[in-house]
C-alpha cells in the first residue's frame, strides 16, 4: 500500500511539473512566433482603476464603466425575462413554504 501511494504522489507530482513546464514553453512559443521582441505585446485583458472610473482593455478594446452602465441600462429597460431566472424563483418559493409547513406539523 505504502509503495502504490508513493508511486501515485510521484506521477502526480510529475504530471504537475509537467503541466507546467508546458505552459511556460507555449508563452515562450507564442512570443517566438511573432518573429521580433515587440514592445506595444500586450496581454488579453489590462485594468487601470482611476478615482472613480476604470478603464479596462480587453483584446484591445477599451471598456469603461460608463459602457456598463449604459448595457446595465438597455437589460433594464428591456425587462429581459429569464426562464431559468423565473422557475429558480418559484422552486425555491415553493421549497420555503414546504419546509415552513413541515416545522409548523412538527411544531403542533
Amino acid at each position: 500500500m505504502k509503495k502504490f501511494m508513493l508511486k501515485s504522489f510521484v506521477a502526480a507530482a510529475l504530471m504537475f511539473i509537467s503541466v507546467l513546464t508546458g505552459m511556460e514553453l507555449a508563452n515562450n512559443g507564442i512570443h517566438k512566433m511573432k518573429g521580433y521582441n515587440d514592445p506595444n505585446f500586450q496581454n488579453a485583458v489590462s485594468i487601470h482603476e482611476n478615482d472613480k472610473d476604470f478603464q479596462a482593455t480587453f483584446l484591445g478594446k477599451n471598456i469603461s464603466s460608463h459602457d456598463l452602465e449604459a448595457k446595465k441600462k438597455k437589460l433594464e429597460e428591456m425587462n429581459a425575462f429569464n426562464f431559468f431566472s423565473s422557475m429558480g424563483k418559484k422552486m425555491s418559493e415553493g421549497m420555503t413554504n414546504a419546509s415552513e409547513k413541515l416545522i409548523q406539523k412538527i411544531t403542533e
